[in-house]
């Protein structure tokens, strides 16, 4: 039933750690609400819910807002699920950060007192960078005190066409990822093509300028917690997680490594690997192997829909790093989806 026909792990990364931590960072983005943008929530403006919902699952094992299973409408588990199983496989107890939120968290955050992220076509989007910059380096000073390894997640939806913006900005020729099957390029391109105007007669440079600009609060709290974060620190996602790297080497700071799932690696219409090798960043693919655990649900992986979100390719991975097997692994998830179908 789990077989195991692919590596587990392209390249598992050489970490000494004794105390790891699980993070996640928590933001909206007003681009979530463009009808079309982003698969991750029911509706374009229930997307600015999904952060709050999957932060409800992953601490208390189900969603207590709202009365709804954490499956997208075709029945595919989302990735928050798998984290949740990993923190439960590993007796992990993860912190959420809220970077700026359109609603008020139910679960417990540290808060950088961000705002939402506004579109980047018509007004800045990030007005308050240097502020969430600043309080960003404040939590990576924080968390150094009690943790030598940091897997840093993310949940933002729409974030990866903030990503797009802020790569290309950046002279990275990007294609980016989407929870969609079929990412909407073209949409996320119309957006590009009114942003870089706006970065163009602004005469936008510097990262966080960017950031304010085009970017999301999430990213400005990230490249705040690399620059003063002083253990061994794993950036959890797909594209989005490039675009922070891409924003730390241009600031000139180190480049943390990235890891996420081989569904965003596969992904025909993102460059992901390429992108890692362009911004000098090591990256690493978990391979959960979806298509040999006989859950419909989570086959749709396999075939585009959903591929990363919530650091669950992290959560894999740290569950790896603790001595879990791949088989132990798939078996947790596989339980704790179930519960949910």
């Amino acid at each position: 039933m789990f077989a195991n026909h692919m590596a587990f792990i392209s390249k598992p990364p050489q970490l000494n750690f004794s105390t790891p931590l699980f993070c996640s960072i928590l933001a909206n983005t007003r681009l979530s609400t463009v009808p079309g943008i982003s698969g991750a929530g029911p509706s374009p403006e229930k997307t600015l819910l999904t952060p709050i919902l999957d932060a409800e699952l992953i601490t208390f094992g189900s969603i207590t807002s709202l009365p709804i299973k954490p499956n997208t409408p075709t029945g595919c588990p989302t990735p928050a699920s798998i984290t949740r199983a990993m923190m439960e496989l590993t007796y992990l107890t993860p912190l959420f950060i809220n970077a700026g939120l359109a609603h008020t968290p139910t679960v417990p955050c540290l808060d950088a007192y961000g705002c939402v992220g506004d579109d980047p076509r018509v007004k800045d989007a990030v007005p308050c960078v240097e502020a969430l910059y600043s309080r960003g380096q404040w939590i990576g000073k924080f968390l150094s005190k009690s943790n030598d390894l940091l897997v840093l997640g993310e949940c933002v939806p729409g974030g990866t066409t903030t990503a797009l913006c802020i790569l290309r900005a950046l002279d990275y020729p990007a294609s980016v990822s989407s929870s969609y099957v079929n990412n909407p390029v073209s949409k996320k391109e119309e957006i590009w093509d009114i942003v870089k105007k706006r970065i163009k007669s602004n005469d936008i440079k510097q990262p966080l300028d960017l950031i304010r600009l085009t970017g999301d609060p999430m990213m400005a709290v990230a490249v705040g917690i690399i620059h003063s974060y002083s253990g061994n620190l794993l950036l959890a996602g797909g594209t989005q997680m490039l675009a922070v790297a891409a924003l730390a080497r241009a600031m000139d700071d180190h480049i943390p490594m990235v890891v996420t799932t081989s569904y965003v690696r596969d992904d025909p219409s993102a460059n992901v690997k390429d992108l890692a090798k362009q911004i000098g960043v090591k990256i690493f693919f978990v391979d959960p192997g979806f298509q040999d655990l006989g859950h419909s649900g989570l086959a749709r992986y396999c075939i585009g829909e959903v591929k990363e979100g919530m650091g669950a390719g992290g959560a894999m991975l740290l569950a790896y790093l603790l001595g879990y097997s791949p088989a132990e692994i798939r078996a947790k998830i596989f339980e704790t989806v179930s519960t949910y179908s």
